[in-house]
């Protein structure tokens, strides 16, 4: 079993909480993806599930052993990091052998874990070449290799792609989604890309000042916000958010409208005409920008659409979230 359980798991610098108070399970060959912008807390916590930082309080258990206190080496993960973390002056078959060399693993097996990681990457053409005579995206499958060929019970990856082009990254995100489909391994993968965690993810896990703000499905996440930061976080443009007392037919009253994107123009009861500010052409999209009250908004429509100087909203009631003015949660 490779199922990782946090229980309570608080982090404090300097008198401040980083982590707080955080309560997760991950069960076995899941894929859970850690989300969220600059300095919420979730390479934090990946560190301390991986060793590399001390808890300040709570437990963490990696199968059913306790390792608050193990040594990193010793909790059977495998870390891949940011920056590829690879040796310049190796080939690409001594980076990926280094760790079984240190575990003075015998030499048959180290080539025979290499061979079956390079073919599973395929790196079988690049294996006696340096890292500078590579491609990122194929410095980043050595790191991959160098953490397969170890077997480890949970895979732990710290913004793996994020020194990549957007080309190599749509490519790196499917090599990464299929080598977990064919290790059947525990992921645990953070990322500050809403698009990565979205389309990579089991389950996604959203957090904001060291807590856990919704840990769901994509689709649910989505779908169904817990509060208006998950609903403003996930989504490209973000959620709408608009005072209701722009909308008084609804039957809503100090609470704050949460409206996505392409949910403005659907042809539903709902009308309101607002002063075009700006718009983008994104392929086969339009955005168009505007005020609603002191709140920007954006409608996303297709690109065929004609868009003046002004623009009519037509909008389902059903498709607006009502969220608590004060503590921002959905109602």
């Amino acid at each position: 079993m490779s199922n990782v359980v946090l229980k309570n798991v608080t982090k404090i610098y300097d008198k401040k909480k980083v982590i707080d108070n955080i309560d997760l399970n991950i069960k076995d060959k899941e894929f859970v993806v850690l989300v969220g912008a600059s300095g919420c807390g979730k390479s934090t916590l990946l560190r301390m599930i991986a060793g590399l930082e001390d808890i300040t309080s709570g437990e963490i258990y990696i199968g059913d052993k306790k390792v608050n206190n193990v040594h990193p080496k010793d909790r059977d993960i495998a870390f891949v990091f940011q920056s590829y973390a690879l040796y310049p002056h190796m080939t690409v078959r001594e980076n990926i052998a280094f760790g079984l060399k240190m575990r003075k693993v015998d030499k048959a097996t180290i080539e025979k874990k290499v061979q079956e990681a390079s073919e599973i990457l395929g790196l079988g053409e690049y294996l006696d070449r340096k890292p500078k005579q590579l491609s990122g995206g194929q410095r980043q499958r050595v790191a991959l290799g160098r953490a397969i060929v170890r077997n480890p019970k949970v895979f732990l990856m710290d913004e793996p792609l994020s020194n990549l082009d957007a080309k190599l990254r749509v490519q790196m995100r499917s090599e990464i989604k299929k080598l977990h489909e064919k290790l059947q391994t525990t992921f645990i993968y953070v990322t500050h890309d809403q698009t990565e965690a979205l389309t990579m993810g089991d389950r996604v896990v959203v957090l904001d000042k060291g807590r856990i703000q919704q840990a769901d499905s994509p689709e649910e996440i989505y779908n169904n916000p817990a509060n208006t930061f998950v609903a403003g976080f996930v989504g490209s443009p973000q959620m709408n958010f608009i005072n209701s007392e722009h909308f008084p037919n609804i039957g809503k009253e100090n609470v704050i409208l949460g409206i996505r994107p392409e949910k403005m123009i659907t042809g539903g009861e709902i009308k309101l005409t607002v002063n075009v500010e700006i718009t983008e052409l994104l392929g086969s999209e339009k955005i168009a920008y505007f005020n609603i009250g002191d709140k920007k908004c954006s409608a996303k429509l297709s690109a065929e659409t004609e868009i003046g100087k002004t623009l009519e909203l037509s909008i389902n009631p059903a498709d607006i979230y009502c969220f608590d003015k004060e503590t921002g949660v959905r109602i």
